[in-house]
């Protein structure tokens, strides 16, 4: 496995696919289908090679302006895939030629992996979710694909790299030994822990993937694969956890939005935009997408 000597140190790049990239608001994002992410993974396991496959909705470009660390993180992911259609809207808005097809969700992911995973051998340890629906969840993958290697704990302890709780959790995987380490405890903490044990972390890749769990066991309702086409999930799950995520959705991106009219003033726009990418062509892309 790859490995750090310090926490400012980016692991070495190994002989992984190119995807395309795209750069804007302080960010780079991968164009990634489900499948592509699923050759990375197996690509990294293959050549056993450490890696962390980070993801960028709206929500993490804003928590980046307020957590500098987290530019430390995404600096040390292989990939950083999109998880967020406004994501792709804005790429192409900056004259990147992304599509729909390039934002892949967990929720979009998630069958794709564990039925590679389980035909591999693969070993799945899950990090994350409350003790109950950690254990639902656990049990929901293991039916739904027979055979699966899974196994895991609830996210629900003193994530103080030095506490006895940390040190407990990182020997629990290290004993486990997972090709796959999936880490499901909300933004940003999911990815400072990340960060933060890296060295540590005996796992080969390394997955940050949000409420991924409390989809699978039903504590929370699947948005309709449809609406995330249009670019409306957020509306979705603003309507399932009003009080949660009234002000990611409406306050948070507000700045983000402020940055995009000064980007539009100063004629970043207009650099190296993609013929296709002429107002007049996006269509019902223009919508303004919020997850």
């Amino acid at each position: 496995m790859l490995s750090s000597a310090s926490r400012d140190v980016t692991p070495q790049p190994w002989s992984d696919p190119i995807f395309p990239e795209a750069s804007f608001l302080g960010i780079k994002v991968n164009a990634m289908t489900a499948s592509d992410l699923t050759a990375t993974v197996a690509a990294a396991i293959g050549d056993q090679a450490k890696i962390v496959v980070a993801n960028h909705n709206l929500h993490s470009v804003c928590l980046l302006r307020k957590t500098p660390l987290l530019e430390k993180y995404f600096a040390r992911a292989c990939v950083t895939h999109i998880d967020g259609m406004s994501l792709v809207l804005l790429a192409q808005l900056y004259g990147y030629p992304f599509k729909r097809t390039d934002r892949t969700s967990y929720t979009d992911w998630i069958p794709y992996l564990m039925s590679t995973a389980r035909a591999a051998g693969w070993r799945i340890f899950y990090l994350g979710s409350v003790p109950q629906v950690h254990e639902l969840g656990i049990r929901k993958l293991r039916e739904l694909f027979p055979g699966l290697i899974v196994d895991g704990r609830n996210g629900y302890f003193d994530a103080n790299v030095q506490s006895s709780e940390n040190q407990h959790v990182l020997r629990i995987i290290e004993t486990f030994k997972p090709h796959i380490l999936m880490v499901g405890m909300g933004m940003p903490r999911q990815e400072l822990w990340i960060y933060d044990n890296y060295e540590n972390i005996a796992a080969t890749v390394i997955l940050p993937c949000g409420a991924a769990l409390d989809y699978i066991g039903g504590s929370l309702p699947v948005p309709p694969h449809w609406l995330s086409q249009i670019g409306l999930e957020w509306a979705f799950r603003l309507g399932t956890e009003p009080r949660r995520l009234a002000h990611r959705y409406l306050v948070e991106p507000w700045p983000i939005i402020s940055s995009i009219l000064r980007d539009v003033l100063t004629g970043k726009f207009s650099e190296g935009r993609h013929p296709a990418l002429d107002p007049l062509y996006l269509g019902d892309d223009a919508t303004l997408y919020l997850e």
